[in-house]
């Protein structure tokens, strides 16, 4: 009894580090994630730790895994999603169940790895809110990912209103002030590490070479990479936008060039009838057209997702030590901690 009784101690006093793991598909990778990250935080902060897995709706055992783990270890906090929301929207689920005073951020598959937690946290202690890992190196991932990563990091600080720090995800370690600030952002369509940044506060680099996957394959295909970079783009800039009034502005004034041509021609020259010219002025007006509607489209169709006002994700359950608890008790569990 005296056993269970500390065991449940440990889940109610609000942590010095909280690790948040968003996991899908992760049923190879997270025993030795278990096994790396509690040793990394217990050399950074002793017991005074909680690890919070979320499994995003997962088809293997993930969820079975995580409540193993659970249950072995006071310690680890499962969350199960009602459904796959996604990797940012995971994320944002743990970050809104965890307790800790600093959050340290990591993804399952150990490419960033665990033990730069004590480091991270001695860089935090000089004064920062955010220490954000920065890859130097990019192991055991193919040219075409390391080519669209870079070319994605200096086309959005090209295009972003807010600062975005370039090759980085989101590996880091933040404050709780930081967190509430992410807490109080209510948008839908999320891109955390730009969040991060647009936050402010005082935050640093912290440069390390990114490991190759641990095991298994990655979840994150082509497709989810492509509407990542789209939700980074529109949230955290309008220079599209404004890209499309400036092409309408172009082509206007080449418009107004064929008109005076073709008057021209017309009083001071003898003109021949033909197809060609036409249909390239009609192809190429016509496709800036849709590329405009495109990208008005894509803009309103984020203020349609915003204007349903739907929950940003759905719990299913959570595990603490391996004991159930109800979703809304640990919600207002961890935004009543007390945290500086």
């Amino acid at each position: 009894m005296a056993g269970a009784s500390e065991d449940r101690a440990i889940t109610t006093q609000a942590p010095r580090v909280s690790a948040v793991v968003p996991c899908y598909q992760e049923e190879a990778t997270l025993p030795e994630l278990h096994r790396r990250l509690t040793g990394a935080c217990a050399d950074a902060v002793g017991d005074a730790y909680e690890i919070v897995l979320i499994d995003d709706g997962s088809c293997d055992r993930t969820w079975e895994t995580i409540a193993k783990l659970s249950d072995a270890d006071p310690r680890v906090v499962g969350v199960k999603l009602a459904r796959n929301h996604g990797h940012q929207i995971a994320l944002t689920a743990g970050l809104e169940l965890c307790r800790g005073d600093r959050i340290f951020i990591l993804d399952a598959d150990l490419q960033d790895p665990p033990e730069l937690l004590a480091p991270m946290m001695a860089k935090m202690d000089e004064g920062f809110d955010v220490v954000y890992g920065q890859r130097r190196e990019r192991a055991g991932e193919t040219w075409f990912k390391r080519a669209s990563a870079k070319a994605f990091y200096r086309l959005l600080s090209r295009l972003s209103d807010t600062p975005i720090p370039r090759d980085t995800g989101d590996f880091r370690l933040m404050s709780r002030r930081v967190l509430d600030v992410l807490k109080s952002m209510p948008e839908r369509q999320r891109f955390v590490r730009g969040m991060v940044a647009w936050a402010g506060f005082s935050q640093v680099a912290f440069p390390y070479e990114r490991d190759a996957r641990h095991a298994g394959e990655t979840n994150y295909s082509l497709k989810k990479m492509l509407g990542l970079s789209t939700d980074a783009i529109t949230g955290f800039s309008i220079v599209p936008l404004k890209l499309a009034s400036w092409l309408g502005f172009v082509f206007a004034a080449i418009a107004m060039g064929l008109i005076v041509y073709s008057l021209a021609s017309w009083l001071f020259f003898s003109t021949v009838s033909g197809w060609t010219s036409l249909i390239i002025v009609f192809l190429v007006l016509s496709s800036v057209q849709l590329l405009v509607l495109g990208v008005i489209g894509e803009y309103l169709g984020r203020l349609f997702i915003e204007a349903k006002q739907r929950p940003v994700f759905i719990v299913d359950r959570v595990l603490v030590g391996g004991t159930e608890m109800p979703p809304k008790l640990r919600l207002e569990e961890a935004s009543g901690s007390s945290l500086a």
